[in-house]
């Protein structure tokens, strides 16, 4: 049986959809106009989808994003309004339960990313058990070019898969790898010349035909030798994150991004 999760509508429209079919919950973000870039709202109807899915029966989880990117990252619109402390302490609650459903999640995960995976969307894609992306996917963390740092545990995210000293690199460099050169990073587990979600549910597939309790054992293992770890790296981003959006370059990276200019930061 296949069904839409009926969500209440944020300015006229659903920032989430949810379907469960064949035992997989397929969640996608849905601000294709947008690049599926995450806001205060879309970040509250994905833990409220994510708290449904962790209850159903499906064995398995595709995250991706509708349009043509899987997550721009959180939206530079929502800048201005973390500035106030309240505001801030609530998107960061938000962005910390969304990434450690992700990784409690009792299913295997798969993000599906097609496009721009960047930020907090790069974060997000990189919870899952496997990370599918085509040739043209592109992925970078650029928190940089606005003067922050990464959140959403993506110092944990990168550390696990390419390892602290390549990841400080990544960080700082602005670096945005298409494709192959995210598989070789580690940062992609599956390249695929098909259409990504065509290449999720054929993973997908393969896992509900394997002994899933088995895959999950292991997946618990894991997650168990790790959640507190990756607790302390999101408790250090929240503070981190909320002294640098008190910096002139952070200011001055807002306004570039705005006016469509290279940013001139003065290190302060």
């Amino acid at each position: 049986m296949s069904y839409i999760n009926l969500l209440e509508e944020v300015d006229g429209m659903r920032t989430v959809l949810f379907e469960s079919k064949n035992n997989v919950s397929y969640v996608y973000l849905n601000r294709p106009e947008r690049y599926n870039a995450m806001d205060r709202e879309m970040l509250f109807e994905l833990n409220h989808v994510l708290g449904q899915v962790e209850a159903n029966d499906d064995k398995v989880v595709i995250l991706s994003g509708k349009g043509k990117a899987f997550s721009a990252g959180g939206d530079v619109g929502m800048m201005v309004d973390l500035a106030g402390e309240d505001y801030y302490q609530e998107v960061m609650e938000q962005i910390e339960e969304v990434v450690l459903k992700l990784y409690r999640m009792p299913k295997i995960v798969i993000s599906a990313v097609q496009g721009s995976a960047a930020g907090l969307g790069l974060s997000v894609a990189l919870t899952a058990d496997y990370t599918v992306a085509d040739n043209h996917a592109k992925l970078g963390m650029l928190f940089i070019g606005i003067g922050l740092a990464p959140d959403g545990g993506g110092h944990f995210w990168l550390s696990e898969r390419v390892g602290t000293h390549r990841a400080k690199q990544f960080i700082w460099g602005m670096e945005q790898v298409k494709g192959k050169e995210a598989e070789e990073m580690g940062l992609v587990d599956v390249l695929t010349d098909e259409g990504v979600m065509e290449a999720a549910v054929h993973i997908s597939e393969k896992i509900l035909a394997s002994p899933i309790v088995s895959m999950l054992k292991t997946k618990k293992i894991y997650r168990d030798q790790n959640i507190d770890r990756l607790k302390s790296y999101l408790q250090a981003e929240r503070q981190t994150q909320w002294e640098l959006l008190h910096t002139k370059d952070h200011r001055e990276g807002v306004r570039a991004f705005q006016e469509k200019r290279k940013p001139a930061f003065i290190g302060e």
